[in-house]
């Protein structure tokens, strides 16, 4: 007896032990082949010196969610376990806004009026169709600031399964991303470029917002060039980025030289110019008609120098966003969406950190780039589908071709270059040539730095309605939103070296998903295998155990 009680005290010992010591030594294991659930490094930095509660309200929960949501709500709730397990500061929940069926109007409303638009899903299961509303959002608070996070990535075109993979493949980015906003303090300052009839304000107002939110925005004018370019020159080198968004008046050589030794001095910039002058709002007339002519901006040589080139065509296409226009006479007129193939739709097959997993982005007339042979390394990050058609200037066009029927075979242009990242050590435009203005230090080669080009001033600018600006990307007619405001934060995180953030988007996950047509054709066979099987196997057990014992006990 006195044995057995030794034995019992010294398993209750080691037991004691074995539980110290693991709490001591805790440790969590991704035996996933993608790693999906070990943080980056750069998720990790964010997150290390948190000493107060981030506490996150996680609205994806309901009982009546398709299966693939559900894997999302799972994934979710998976990456958030790994944050808390990082550091204990962190802190979630998972609420259902609409479970109460009393408050569910309220809730709705006000979740809505801060941003959180809900999403209407069909779901499909044991044959039935149904429809379900869910709030793939999420709200993480800390130290008196909230910021909402996107739980669901939007991509044209993708099916309810191909969404959850984009979505759970882009949930470290968007938590980390919120997780920086709430405890990084801003360090880059960004200069946007006026003075050359750029956008107005309110044509930009949602980008700036957007950009808002992780760098010091002011507007830098260079119209004191003319008086005082040193003093300018100065001024700008201040700023870790200038922006110029769809200027429209041309750069004199004084302002030239000003940007190029901005380039010069390890500058960043980000440059969206048209070399065609069209818009889409001067069709909006009694003929419907307008002509596009070419627009010197005296930047041919400045752009040549550093290895790209924007040339005066119009990028007509068949893959492209619809015009919206009003179809009929008087009260018997309708909206309808009509092919237009001036607003080209342009993606990437590019794992680059700035266009990974992108949403497809809109173009207005947008132009060709090409690129041209120097050290400077080119990285092309947007370009339109292979159907496609180069349209010289000057040149009619008209509302009327959306009631011609295009012939594919005039499209025979292939892929046209809309977007081009440059790095590396730029030659100065104005080594060995006269200077409008003396230098007191003039640099013939950069210090190693970062340009992109974008051959159209539209993909910054927002739609208006009711005087308000809209959503970046947003089409007000159509509803659907393209990822202009993502590849631009994108290119500007790029451009700032904010590479710890974005390079969290190169992550690959790879979901399984269960083929729910098969589970409902085949429902009936797996249950009775699942059911009978086991019975029948353990009958056949019983039968042979009971024959080997008689026959072993009646010998």
């Amino acid at each position: 007896m006195n044995k057995n009680l030794k034995h019992i005290l010294i398993l209750c010992i080691a037991l004691i032990a074995v539980n110290v010591i693991s709490n001591m030594f805790y440790k969590r294991f991704d035996l996933t082949t993608d790693k999906r659930y070990t943080l980056s490094a750069s998720a990790l930095d964010i997150i290390k010196d948190v000493n107060s509660p981030i506490v996150i309200d996680v609205f994806l929960e309901g009982e009546d969610f398709p299966s693939e949501f559900r894997r999302l709500q799972n994934e979710t709730k998976q990456l958030l376990e790994e944050f808390t397990a990082t550091n204990k500061n962190i802190v979630f929940n998972f609420i259902n806004p609409l479970e109460d069926e009393s408050t569910r109007e309220r809730n709705m409303q006000q979740l809505t009026q801060r941003g959180l638009t809900p999403m209407q899903l069909s779901v499909q299961e044991s044959g039935k169709s149904s429809q379900a509303v869910i709030f793939p959002w999420a709200l993480a608070s800390y130290n008196g600031q909230t910021v909402t996070i996107p739980l669901v990535k939007n991509k044209i075109g993708a099916t309810q399964q191909e969404l959850v993979t984009n979505s759970v493949q882009h949930l470290e980015y968007a938590f980390a991303d919120g997780f920086s906003k709430l405890t990084k303090p801003k360090r880059r300052k960004i200069a946007i470029l006026k003075g050359n009839q750029q956008l107005e304000d309110k044509y930009i107002a949602d980008f700036v917002k957007k950009l808002g939110a992780y760098y010091y925005i002011a507007p830098f004018t260079l119209d004191s060039v003319a008086s005082n370019p040193q003093n300018t020159l100065k001024a700008i080198n201040a700023f870790d980025l200038i922006i110029s968004a769809k200027p429209t008046e041309a750069f004199t050589e004084a302002e030239k030289l000003v940007l190029d030794q901005y380039t010069m001095n390890g500058g960043k910039s980000l440059w969206l110019v048209d070399a065609v002058a069209m818009e889409k709002d001067s069709l909006y007339n009694a003929t419907g008609t307008n002509y596009a002519i070419s627009r010197d901006l005296n930047l041919t040589d400045f752009f040549f120098k550093y290895g790209v080139r924007i040339n005066p065509y119009m990028v007509s296409t068949l893959y492209s966003a619809p015009i919206t226009l009003a179809m009929g006479q008087g009260s018997q007129s309708q909206f309808q969406h009509l092919k237009w193939p001036y607003s080209p739709l342009a993606g990437s097959s590019s794992n680059h950190p700035i266009v990974n997993n992108l949403n497809l982005v809109r173009f207005d007339f947008a132009n060709q780039i090409d690129t041209l042979k120097n050290s400077i390394k080119k990285t092309i990050l947007l370009e339109t589908a292979p159907l496609t058609k180069l349209e010289g200037t000057p040149r009619e066009v008209s509302l009327e071709l959306v009631t011609k029927e295009q012939d594919p075979k005039a499209f025979n242009k292939g892929n046209q270059t809309l977007a081009v990242l440059l790095e590396g050590e730029f030659n100065s435009v104005y080594s060995n040539r006269v200077k409008p203005f003396k230098l007191t230090q003039d640099k013939t080669i950069s210090q190693p730095t970062k340009m992109i080009v974008i051959a159209d001033g539209d993909v910054i600018k927002n739609d208006m309605a009711q005087n308000k600006p809209l959503e970046l990307g947003f089409d007000r007619w159509t509803g659907q939103t393209y990822g202009n405001k993502e590849f631009l934060l994108n290119a500007v995180n790029y451009l700032l070296d904010d590479n710890g953030l974005i390079n969290i988007r190169t992550k690959e996950i790879a979901i399984a998903f269960l083929n729910q047509q098969k589970i409902t054709d085949q429902k009936t066979k797996w249950q009775l295998i699942n059911i009978l099987l086991p019975l029948l196997l353990l009958g056949v057990f019983g039968f042979v155990f009971n024959y080997l014992r008689k026959k072993r006990y009646a010998s």
